[in-house]
């Protein structure tokens, strides 16, 4: 039974975070803060099931054992956030926390594999030994207190941890500057997105850029909000090691263990395929070597999925450009993006990995990518004309962390219900925030309620044939199409000049009486 909330928690892993306020940058300790929870969590879960079963079974610690080893993981006795603490004030608790994390993955090598490798709380990152030892002694202190008992049978669902994750990696994301939209997509836009793509149960969800898997775990849960069923798949990639590590460590937390998470670079070398890499998504089996008896298994290629959704680096200057005119799976066939700007080389990858009848795709992108010509002014005609692209919404500025400019959602669909594009102008209706702005619940619902009516609204969309877009040189600049010109009320010039001669009167008025003010003060 749940006998805290989730403020609570929140409050608590967040002031865990004091200990290296000042000391280190926080793009380098939300690694350690985020790492140390998933340790405790795991280390107080294991606890209050091995209690359980020894109040069952508690005099036969063989059968208890047993028991242990059903659990969705394995924890090695001495790899537990009990025995480090224990030892805090010993030299060395940077190596015995990296051993511990070691030991972890090899006793779950299936789920954790690599997960820790990219994290070293024994690195000179954290100061010279006697800094980084005093840094992880309070690090284990904080994550011992009450407040931070994390044991299910205190804190209840596994969502209170889950979103206890996701509520310090949005906190890190919004001080963390320009490096913040590598790892975190706001809640509110991803709960668009996923709105906008209506996952169903069954589907096979795809984000080839997922950062901390925020975005993936959004479209998920919404499956399981509606059908209360875990049936889907989800599956991403992530170039940054340590970001990868966070979506795994993420998707573990929040219960997800039907997944398939990749490291590497998604443009230079995408790792989500079919083929020699396949995967069955709903044994959770990853693909078992073959016997020599077998029949050959087909080369590689690129996965399709029903739903692929993304918010990639803006712009990347150095996306792998110099490999696209020989790309294996044919992804630029319609055009290679400028060298310097990788939007549309994100694009392209997303729309050829959409399955042929279900496939849609939701992708976030800055304005230019509207309007900007040549080689993707050329790209832009080919999908149009393809009849791929669906809809087109301008979002308000200052949602995204680590970059002011508005940005833009793209909605890609393999069957659209006709040949239109709907342009909806969404980008003045949110809520004011200090250094962010925030989509509010309204502002969601107005937005899907509109891409599912699909007409225009006066000021707010407009569904554009595709001889309209034609005629604007296939340029999908909101305003083109969106006109929301507020007339200004007209001007009555009389009312106007009786106003202003009534002012001069009044204003003559007054400079007598002050004149005659300053006469009696003798100050003619």
């Amino acid at each position: 039974m749940t006998t805290v909330d989730q403020s609570e928690i929140n409050a608590a892993v967040w002031s865990a975070c004091d200990t290296f306020r000042g000391t280190v940058d926080p793009s380098i300790y939300k690694d350690y803060v985020l790492t140390m929870l998933f340790l405790k969590y795991v280390s107080d879960v294991w606890q209050d099931h091995y209690d359980d079963y020894k109040t069952q079974y508690g005099d036969h610690p063989e059968l208890i054992e047993e028991m242990l080893k059903n659990e969705r993981f394995v924890l090695p006795s001495r790899a537990n956030f009990y025995a480090l603490r224990e030892q805090r004030h010993s030299s060395g608790n940077g190596e015995r926390i990296d051993k511990a994390l070691h030991a972890i993955e090899e006793a779950n090598i299936g789920k954790l594999r690599d997960v820790f490798q990219d994290i070293s709380f024994n690195s000179t990152k954290l100061g010279d030994e006697q800094q980084k030892n005093d840094i992880l002694r309070h690090l284990l202190e904080d994550f011992a207190k009450p407040e931070l008992n994390l044991r299910p049978s205190r804190v209840g669902t596994l969502d209170i941890i889950g979103n206890a994750y996701e509520f310090l990696i949005k906190n890190f994301a919004s001080t963390s500057g320009k490096k913040a939209g590598e790892f975190y997509t706001p809640p509110e836009v991803s709960t668009l997105m996923a709105q906008l793509m209506d996952p169903q149960e069954g589907e096979e969800i795809s984000d080839p850029t997922c950062g901390s898997g925020s975005l993936l775990l959004k479209v998920g849960r919404l499956i399981r909000e509606r059908t209360g069923s875990r049936k889907y798949a989800l599956y991403g990639q992530e170039a940054i090691g340590s970001t990868w590590a966070l979506a795994k460590m993420n998707m573990f937390l929040h219960g997800e263990d039907n997944h398939r998470i990749e490291w590497g670079d998604t443009i230079r070398n995408p790792k989500l395929l079919d083929g020699e890499a396949a995967w069955d998504p709903f044994s959770a089996v990853r693909g078992k070597k073959k016997s020599p008896s077998e029949p050959s298994i087909k080369p590689a290629s690129l996965k399709h999925f029903d739903i692929v959704v993304a918010n990639p680096p803006f712009s990347l200057e150095k996306w792998g450009h110099e490999g696209a005119e020989a790309d294996t799976f044919s992804r630029f066939r319609r055009g290679v993006p400028p060298r310097t700007k990788g939007d549309y080389a994100f694009i392209l990858h997303m729309i050829e990995t959409m399955k042929p009848g279900s496939g849609r795709m939701a992708v976030v992108v800055p304005h230019g990518v509207l309007f900007r010509g040549a080689a993707e002014g050329r790209i832009r005609k080919q999908l149009i004309d393809e009849n791929l692209l669906d809809v087109v919404i301008g979002l308000p500025e200052k949602l995204f962390y680590g970059t002011g400019i508005p940005a833009a959602i793209l909605v890609f669909r393999k069957k659209k219900a006709d040949d239109k594009v709907l342009f909806i102008d969404a980008s003045r209706d949110y809520q004011d925030g200090k250094n962010q702005n925030f989509l509010r619940a309204e502002d969601l619902k107005n937005i899907v309620d509109t891409v599912r009516a699909r007409r225009s609204v006066d000021k707010y969309a407009y569904l554009a044939s595709p001889s309209e877009i034609a005629e604007n040189d296939y340029n999908l600049n909101i305003p083109r199409y969106v006109d929301t010109f507020e007339e200004e009320a007209e001007i009555d010039l009389m009312a106007v000049r009786k106003e202003r001669l009534e002012l001069k009167a009044e204003l003559a008025r007054l400079e007598e009486q002050m004149a005659s003010y300053l006469k009696e003060l003798g100050y003619e």
